[in-house]
């Protein structure tokens, strides 16, 4: 008796020849691939990037609230060189400020310096409320905003670096703290 339609061994073949297929399609043997190409960008340096840039904007709307507000200096000016101290950690290695060159600065210029841009004030977009009461309750709003978005990261950085973002988050409940309720 004669056999027709698939056998089993036949549909071995086909299978492994589809395996093959697949696997050589890719193979970087191929004409186009380039093996001297760029490595791309790791996923915790995107990370870094992106928490230092949340951090730096904070750092800008600190810089926004003074500029407007400088009677408030006693009061936020330590809370600035903290975030202008958290930007610097945050930031992926290679894209770390350099320190400023007088190491007997104050902290509100080595926090200036600490900053990943030349300017980083806030964008004339962000204004600052006319009530000094309402600047800080709006920063204490951004210190919010940062503080959750660092604990959202969380669950996609490598473990040391997650320890820093929780350290960094946890800051910034206490800056929120002492904004809203600490220094009254």
């Amino acid at each position: 008796m004669e056999r027709t339609g698939t056998t089993r061994r036949r549909a071995l073949i086909g299978a492994g020849a589809a395996v093959t297929a697949a696997l050589s399609g890719c193979s970087s043997d191929e004409p186009g691939a380039r093996r001297d190409a760029p490595p791309s960008v790791s996923a915790e340096t995107l990370l870094r990037r992106r928490s230092a840039a949340l951090s730096s904007a904070l750092l800008g709307r600190y810089d926004a609230v003074l500029a407007a507000h400088p009677g408030l200096a006693p009061r936020l000016a330590p809370l600035r060189a903290q975030v202008a101290l958290h930007v610097e950690a945050l930031s992926p290695t290679g894209d770390r400020p350099r320190p400023a060159s007088s190491p007997s600065s104050s902290s509100s210029s080595a926090g200036a310096a600490a900053s990943p841009s030349p300017s980083s004030s806030a964008s004339p977009s962000a204004a600052v409320p006319a009530d000094a009461g309402a600047a800080v309750r709006e920063l204490a709003s951004a210190e919010r905003s940062t503080a959750a978005a660092h604990t959202a990261a969380l669950t996609g950085a490598p473990p040391e670096y997650a320890r820093l973002l929780a350290s960094v988050a946890a800051a910034g409940a206490v800056h929120v703290y002492l904004l809203t309720k600490g220094s009254r």
